[in-house]
């Protein structure tokens, strides 16, 4: 009961603070609307230039696979940028006061840390799968090519980011205590995220030591479990086009659909384990991180 409590007051103080509430909710808008601007030529040129000279490929399949690309680059980052945002919530209580009050109740310390979790968790889900839904309604205006199937797996792969990256920033929250390092984190991590996850740039026009490293960092698989979702239809429309097996399969390395570890494919469902798994460490971190602060 005491948790339920403290997840409902979570969460209604973070819609009630418009400064979070806002810059979380209009962090996905905004992205969609510069990949749209500034991205979508970009993508669009990239996938022209992998078709066979003189082969006629219907607008409407272009405009879905560059639709479905900008889609899976913004839900790959907003899942966990939006996560940290909604996360700040915990930091803003160290940096009111308000913690302290929390922990001379009779709260137990796990279940005020579990609240700032599942709290986090269910706003970040909420404005995620909002966006999702504005995603989803953009490549229906420009071109659909999703199946049921791809849809439910879409929003599979949204809820296990919001997992990875509310787990994330809740280790990372957990060292903050003001208001200057919540600024210089979520700065951080709205600049840099959409690059190492290969949101902004496939990872595929990385050099090769660079993929290397970049192949041990787990939003790298959320990434790719995303636009494998989004795009499949549309590549599968390519195959009925008549664009040979080899050109599809290159253009899914192109834009990450294919990830290779060491020179080896990543299957989907061992993407799905790696960011499965690095969401369970990372809680187990923050309940030690909790634990440790109890004893100490």
């Amino acid at each position: 009961m005491t948790v339920l409590i403290l997840i409902k007051r979570n969460i209604k103080l973070f819609f009630k603070d418009k400064g979070m509430f806002f810059t979380s909710l209009i962090t996905p808008a905004i992205l969609l609307i510069l990949y749209v601007t500034f991205l979508s030529n970009i993508y669009r040129d990239s996938f022209l230039a992998g078709f066979p000279a003189g082969m006629p490929v219907p607008e409407d399949v272009i405009d879905g696979l560059v639709a479905t690309q900008l889609i899976s680059s913004m839900l790959a980052v907003s899942c966990v940028t939006v996560a940290f945002c909604s996360n700040f919530l915990m930091v803003q209580d160290r940096v009111t006061g308000a913690i302290r009050d929390l922990r001379i109740s009779p709260v137990k310390p796990a279940a005020l840390s579990l609240s700032y979790y599942v709290a986090t968790l269910v706003s970040t889900l909420l404005i995620c799968y909002a966006a999702t839904a504005i995603c989803l309604i953009y490549v229906a205006v420009v071109g659909w090519y999703l199946s049921v199937a791809d849809v439910f797996r879409l929003l599979l792969d949204v809820l296990l980011l919001v997992l990875f990256g509310t787990a994330l920033s809740s280790v990372v929250n957990f060292f903050l205590s003001t208001q200057g390092q919540i600024s210089a984190v979520g700065a951080i991590v709205s600049a840099g995220y959409g690059f190492v996850c290969g949101a902004y740039m496939p990872i595929s026009s990385f050099g090769e030591g660079l993929q290397t490293a970049i192949g041990f960092l787990p939003g790298t698989y959320g990434t790719s479990l995303i636009r494998n979702h989004a795009m499949q239809g549309a590549f599968a429309e390519l195959g009925t086009q008549g664009l040979p097996t080899e050109a599809v399969e290159a253009l899914r390395d192109a834009v990450d659909c294919n990830l290779y570890f060491f020179g080896e494919q990543v299957g989907v469902p061992a993407m799905y384990l790696v960011l499965a798994g690095a969401t369970l460490v990372l809680l187990l971190v923050y309940i030690l991180l909790n634990v440790f602060r109890k004893r100490g």
